[in-house]
């Protein structure tokens, strides 16, 4: 891999303002991601503050109902403030600390990441400023609550769709005015270099657990590891320890919308190549260059691109995309609540309706869905779906 790019996918497309912060941080990773020091203190974090290792667990009636392979949730949703997006915010609040800025930036859709980045500001002491939609503030009104409670300021975005799109854009904005004093955190492994490689490493923990979890619980690695993608961070964070094994398939979710005509969320699915957010990507534009106006009844797909590193692999064929659609993920929520007794997120949910389409898999396989967030913060918008 040349330097920030995935193949042809990746790089830097940015303000020349910004220019200076991404090197810093870039070599500060670099210099800092094998430190002891610092793999002590965020394994600790990891460890007694998340509650890593997130378990591996056999979903056996879900097996049973699906009647073909074993069904296993890999249970980020048990994670410290309920997904997987702590894991990238404890290691880039350690990062920023190493850097002397005292101010932290974040964009979120579904909240999940607002909420993550405001926890370990909190207890890092560190300030906090999240960009959110005003049609995802809406959408996701108990994560707006908990990312106030914690401390953290909340900013709504009106331009464009009001959602996630919109929000990075003014983060970006925020941080080129105040780049000498404040650190961006990410969200997903999206954006320019170093960040997809930064996210996805932080991520990366699930992936590294699953493979040895599973070879003492499965006796062997997976045959299948299913995740959702919007970004990708959740996705590339179980799949990366597991590209070089080349016999476990590597099944990446997207959000088709509302059905086969609604323009959904599905970038790699439905895009093509061009630069969102300083990368080099697939993303979903009109044949001027416009990004698209995006839908899903998921926040945390609604976005119009995917991490440069996703696009990679669905070009080497390492990878496979699919599109999922809102009223089979909205039955794969209820199913999952109702069969398990664990309410998803709604970006899981995407995840878990593909189980319904594995039918040449039979129970001598075995398939892993990473359970990438859980379904408190969805609980709103899945109640006023069901009353239209």
């Amino acid at each position: 891999m040349n330097k920030g790019y995935f193949g042809n996918f990746g790089g830097l497309f940015i303000p020349e303002t910004l220019s200076y912060a991404l090197r810093e941080l870039d070599e500060l990773y670099n210099s800092t991601k094998d430190d002891v020091v610092f793999r002590t203190e965020l394994e600790e974090l990891y460890k007694n503050y998340v509650g890593r290792p997130s378990p591996l667990y056999f979903a056996e009636k879900y097996t049973t109902n699906i009647g073909g392979p074993n069904i296993w949730f890999k249970r980020e949703d048990l994670n410290h403030t309920g997904a997987h997006k702590i894991n990238n915010t404890v290691g880039q609040a350690l990062l920023a600390k190493r850097l002397g800025k005292k101010r932290i930036i974040a964009e979120t859709g579904a909240g999940q990441h607002g909420v993550a980045t405001a926890t370990i500001c909190a207890k890092l002491d560190l300030d906090c400023t999240i960009y959110m939609g005003q049609t995802d503030i809406v959408r996701q009104e108990l994560n707006v609550f908990k990312i106030k409670t914690l401390g953290a300021e909340v900013i709504p975005v009106t331009s464009g769709t009001s959602t996630l799109k919109d929000a990075l854009n003014e983060s970006i904005r925020d941080w080129v005015t105040n780049v000498d004093n404040t650190h961006y955190i990410i969200g997903s492994v999206t954006g320019p270099h170093p960040y997809p490689t930064v996210v996805r490493d932080f991520n990366a923990i699930a992936g590294q657990e699953l493979k040895h979890q599973a070879k003492n619980q499965i006796g062997k690695l997976p045959d299948m590891i299913i995740a959702c993608v919007g970004g990708g961070s959740n996705a590339m964070g179980v799949f990366y320890p597991f590209i070089d094994d080349v016999d476990v398939q590597l099944i990446g979710i997207e959000a088709g919308g509302k059905n086969s005509s609604d323009i959904g969320s599905a970038s790699i699915s439905d895009g093509s190549i061009g630069v969102l957010h300083g990368a080099k990507t697939k993303i979903l534009q009109s044949e001027d260059g416009n990004i698209m106006e995006t839908s899903s009844i998921s926040a945390g797909l609604d976005y119009p691109g995917v991490g440069p590193e996703h696009a990679y692999l669905d070009e080497i064929k390492r990878a496979e995309y699919k599109k999922i659609y809102d009223e089979e993920a909205l039955s794969a929520f209820y199913k999952a609540s109702r069969l398990e007794g664990i309410i998803p997120a709604l970006e899981t949910a995407h995840a878990l309706a593909y189980l319904e389409k594995l039918g040449s898999l039979d129970s001598s396989n075995d398939v892993v869905v990473n359970m990438s967030g859980r379904g408190d913060k969805d609980l709103y918008s899945v109640m006023n779906n069901d009353k239209k």
